[in-house]
């Protein structure tokens, strides 16, 4: 059905009726009703399996002025790199930020839908979700999803962030300086089952290789600043065992994709401000390559 309007606009009476009954908090719940085949879980996937990119590494790290997620840029289809500087980490609201690993395309399309969950529930309740509330709403985003990760089509995200002071009646202005703000990290398996992380933690194809590198460099009391160098050097590591994995492209100006939430916001870091740290990183590993 198409509108058929003069203006180009759907006729009251040509409306569905889900688009008519009052607002709902969850705008995947009304997709479920009004256009269920536009959520990621619900496409066909009939016919023979099909090669299809895949994100690969992800990290998040806990430091004295949040959370820094990072990752790395490379998807890959089997043997062959699909993409080399695809973005895994997004910034998910106001203070949180969310990263991918698993088929690509459903997990990118599973991140939008998150985001405008988040932004739909303010708009309907006038209130944000807590920071437990958003790690629900993406479990059950996952879970629905399930049909089509056992199919091998799967999303593995990771999500960090922490409350936002000005949402939830805390100023961070008046708080002890030097206290520090107590960042958090989720995990998900394919069934949607949610795990909270404590420190650092890292989804995967090389995520073996870089909590293994993280176990060294990880410092809980660290700046943003120093944490973002651990999260590159943990991404380097992942990159030297694990093909999947992209590390530092110093030729073709790639670099890891860095999220920094902090009390005052989530915000992503430039390419010119990761691009300064992993040239350091790489600079470092040619006079000590076991970093």
């Amino acid at each position: 059905m198409t509108p058929d309007s003069p203006t180009g606009q759907w006729p009251v009476s040509a409306m569905p009726a889900a688009y008519m009954r009052p607002g709902h908090a969850s705008f995947t719940e009304f997709l479920t009703v009004a256009e269920p085949h536009l959520l990621p879980g619900r496409r066909a996937a009939d016919g023979a399996p099909v090669a299809l990119p895949h994100a690969t590494t992800i990290v998040a790290l806990t430091c004295a002025e949040g959370v820094v997620m990072a990752g790395d840029r490379r998807a890959t289809m089997g043997n062959i790199i699909a993409q080399r500087d695809i973005e895994k980490v997004f910034v998910a609201d106001s203070h949180s930020a969310i990263g991918i690993a698993g088929t690509a395309g459903v997990a990118v399309e599973m991140v939008r839908l998150f985001r405008l969950e988040l932004e739909h529930y303010e708009k309907i309740e006038g209130v944000r979700l807590s920071l437990d509330g958003k790690a629900n709403r993406l479990a059950t985003m996952i879970r629905g999803n399930l049909g089509m990760a056992m199919q091998g089509l799967a999303v593995v995200p990771l999500f960090a962030g922490l409350e936002d002071a000005a949402a939830f009646g805390v100023d961070p202005a008046v708080s002890t300086p030097g206290t520090p703000v107590p960042g958090r990290i989720f995990s998900y398996d394919v069934a949607g089952g949610k795990y909270e992380e404590h420190d650092y933690y890292a989804v995967g194809s090389g995520s073996m290789f870089a909590r293994s590198a993280l176990k060294k460099r990880y410092e809980p009391a660290a700046d943003v600043a120093t944490t973002v160098r651990a999260a590159v050097e943990a991404l380097y590591d992942a990159a030297d065992d694990d093909s999947a994995t992209g590390g530092p492209d110093l030729t073709r100006r790639i670099f890891p994709v860095v999220v920094a939430v902090t009390a005052q916001g989530a915000v992503r870091w430039t390419d010119e401000e990761v691009g300064a740290i992993s040239e350091a990183v790489v600079a470092g590993r040619l006079l000590k390559p076991g970093g």
